[in-house]
Parts: C-alpha cells; structure tokens; sequence
C-alpha cells in the first residue's frame, strides 16, 4: 500500500502524521485491497471561521477510486469525520464486490446441495 500524506498551507507534524495512520488502520482492518492513499490536509485562508480545516482523501482499490473530503474547525475534528465517511464507502464497496447470488430452487436435490 502506498501511502501519500501531504498539506497545504500547513505542516504536516509527526503527531498528524501518526493520528492518520492510526485512523487508516480501521479502513485497511476491514479492506485489506488498498493500492494506494492520498491524503491532502488543507487550511482554507478565505472561508468561513468555523470550517477552515479540511481533510480530504483519495483511495484507490482494485476497479475504483473512492473520494471523500470533510471540513471542521478543528483538523483532528476533521480528520475523524473523513475516517468515517470513508470506512463507510469502503464497507458499501466491499458489500458490493461480494457474491450475493444464491442458487436457485431448481439447481438444489433434495438434501439442499447444489447439483
């Protein structure tokens, strides 16, 4: 997996550093298929007060990039925010990469096993 962490207008301390990691940590738990992750930490200088932060996130698994950005006053606020927002698209595409599919009633015998 490669990991890409990075900010603008802001620098990225160790502490951020180590925060994201440990927030990554519950996406990979449940998708272990992660190709590659960009993370973008940002300090808006022209909006409102309250949402300055902003975190934002690219994942790219196998077939599909998955975007998600979040915005808060406080980054690690902001940071958490994107996290669940993203375990959440994460667990959606998962879902959607399984086999949902069962057999059918006339391709089972009598003991319930497929022919």
């Amino acid at each position: 997996m490669n990991l890409t962490i990075s900010g603008h207008h802001l620098e990225v301390t160790p502490a951020l550093r180590e925060y994201v990691l440990t927030k990554l940590d519950r996406v990979t738990r449940h998708f272990d298929q992660v190709v590659d992750v960009n993370v973008l930490l940002t300090v808006e200088k022209l909006k409102e007060k309250e949402r300055r932060q902003k975190a934002e996130v690219t994942l790219h698994v196998k077939g599909k990039d998955i975007f998600v950005e979040s915005s808060h006053e406080d980054l690690y606020a902001a940071i958490d925010q994107l996290m669940d927002k993203l375990d959440r698209q994460v667990v959606r595409h998962k879902d959607k990469l399984q086999d949902h599919h069962h057999a059918t009633a006339k391709r089972l015998d009598a003991t319930g096993d497929v022919i």
